[in-house]
């Protein structure tokens, strides 16, 4: 028994120390990332940016399905970006609610005649209605498939270069296209790029725009918060600086369509299509000695709808771990192999052992940790290094994430929500991780039953202030990593 609980609790520290250190090595590579491209934004002007992109034209696909909540809001948004040439084509995945209805009630839509430009198989198309007030918005009604065959759908109907993928739920700000599209304008290699996603409880919003930036009134959305931070400043801001994006998030990304469409579009059998699309470029443009890069830009900013309730982040956390898991295992060929480069021989290691099993680890190292101190076993020393490792050094990162965030971008303005911010880095990894840890073993024990279901989202819509009312939808075009 007792040499069971040490070599269990070597492997806890172990764990904690790698997936600590990388993240630490993450941070220490975000910093100065970020801090260069401030420094490059000072020197750059809208008008050159939009001038520049005019030769880039860009389609929105906008999966929807039972998104009548938010989906009038996230239009109008779309509708009031800052670019020369983009087309927007929300995808209606088989509605059993009022989604087209409010649509074509909210911008006078009508049947119209539009040609495939790609065959990518998807569920069958029903029609396509065109806006008579906005000629560049699209609808097209299509029997169910799931949000990969939905954007796949849209895909198809594309006629432009690059195209976007995002979420239903999702807000834009008017620049985030002109300045998501830099990478392609500056780098022909460029065939996808990621963007910054922050959380929309809370906001005010008016006009599908985000007019005041605010902490939610609720813990859950709050908490999550100091995570995404973390997730995308550090976590993605430091791949990205040594070439080892894996995930682009299925909230906002833009890619080029041609490779895309080549590469097979997304995936319909997975509930990580953004995960797995990322990790399938990366392998199909290596295999064909394809010239590419992948890029994430922290300043086009996308407003998510986040879960405000256990249950729902629950079902939420679950099913990004079953798509990780999916993606992972799909593409193992790639592990530790020098002909994937960064991508094989540094990421994916690091997804695979420390994300994809890292609950489990974790959840036998706490186990573990527990049984030593009620049985006596466990020496200082074995106790100081494990709340090092678990709780202190995580936390330190998450605040490290924080002041990144105060040092750049600075969204948060008032003094209460940025002492908020603090306060939760500091106590995240108290209580929240382990929830964490437990969602995601439920993940992975679905992945292993074979269960492929998207679950359900409570929806809340996009409201002035939080007294939006809630209202329940299938998560097909959910908030994604």
């Amino acid at each position: 028994m007792l040499v069971v609980l040490d070599v269990v609790n070597v492997l806890a520290l172990s764990y904690f120390a790698v997936l600590n250190l990388t993240y630490l090595g993450l941070t220490l590579a975000s910093f100065p990332r970020t801090h260069r491209y401030i420094a490059r934004l000072k020197s750059l002007h809208v008008n050159e940016l939009l001038s520049a992109a005019g030769s880039l034209p860009i389609s929105l696909l906008v999966p929807a399905f039972d998104e009548e909540a938010t989906i009038v809001e996230a239009t109008r948004s779309l509708l009031t970006l800052r670019y020369p040439e983009y087309e927007i084509i929300v995808v209606s995945d088989g509605s059993t609610d009022a989604t087209i209805e409010v649509l074509a009630e909210a911008f006078d839509l009508r049947p119209a005649h539009r040609l495939p430009t790609s065959a990518i198989p998807t569920a069958g198309v029903r029609r396509v209605l065109r806006s008579r007030v906005h000629p560049h918005l699209w609808l097209i009604d299509k029997e169910n498939g799931g949000k990969a065959d939905a954007l796949n759908a849209g895909l198809n109907h594309s006629r432009y270069p690059l195209f976007a993928a995002l979420d239903a739920d999702t807000l834009l700000e008017p620049d985030a296209l002109i300045r998501i599209a830099r990478p392609f304008l500056e780098d022909q290699r460029t065939v996808a790029a990621g963007a910054m996603i922050r959380i929309a409880n809370g906001c005010r919003i008016r006009g599908g725009e985000v007019e005041e930036v605010a902490l939610p009134h609720r813990l859950i959305p709050e908490i999550q918060i100091v995570e995404y931070l973390r997730a995308f400043f550090v976590g993605r801001t430091g791949w990205d600086a040594v070439g080892g994006t894996l995930i682009v998030s299925g909230a906002f990304g833009v890619f080029r369509r041609s490779i895309v469409a080549a590469a097979g579009g997304f995936s319909t059998d997975t509930v990580g299509e953004d995960m797995e699309l990322i990790v399938r470029l990366h392998r199909y443009c290596r295999e064909n000695n394809i010239p590419y890069r992948i890029s994430f830009v922290p300043d086009p900013v996308a407003w998510t709808e986040a879960p405000e309730t256990l249950r729902s982040l629950g079902r939420q956390r679950s099913r990004w771990q079953r798509g990780l898991a999916q993606a992972l295992t799909r593409h193992l060929p790639m592990m530790g192999r020098r002909r994937y480069g960064t991508p094989g021989v540094l990421a994916f290691p690091y997804h695979f052992f420390l994300e994809l099993f890292g609950p489990v680890i974790e959840a036998l190292g706490y186990l573990s940790f527990g049984l030593s101190l009620a049985l006596g076993v466990a020496s200082p020393r074995f106790v100081i290094a494990f709340l090092f490792l678990s709780v202190f050094l995580g936390s330190a990162l998450s605040v490290a994430a924080v002041a990144l965030e105060e040092m750049s971008f600075r969204r948060y303005r008032k003094g209460r929500d940025l002492a908020v911010m603090l306060g939760l880095a500091l106590v995240e990894t108290l209580g929240y991780r382990h929830l964490n840890t437990y969602w995601r073993l439920k993940g992975m024990w679905a992945f292993l039953r074979g269960d492929n279901d998207w679950g359900t989202m409570d929806r809340r819509g996009f409201g002035e202030d939080d007294s939006a009312a809630t209202s329940t939808a299938p998560a097909a075009g959910g908030a994604s990593r």
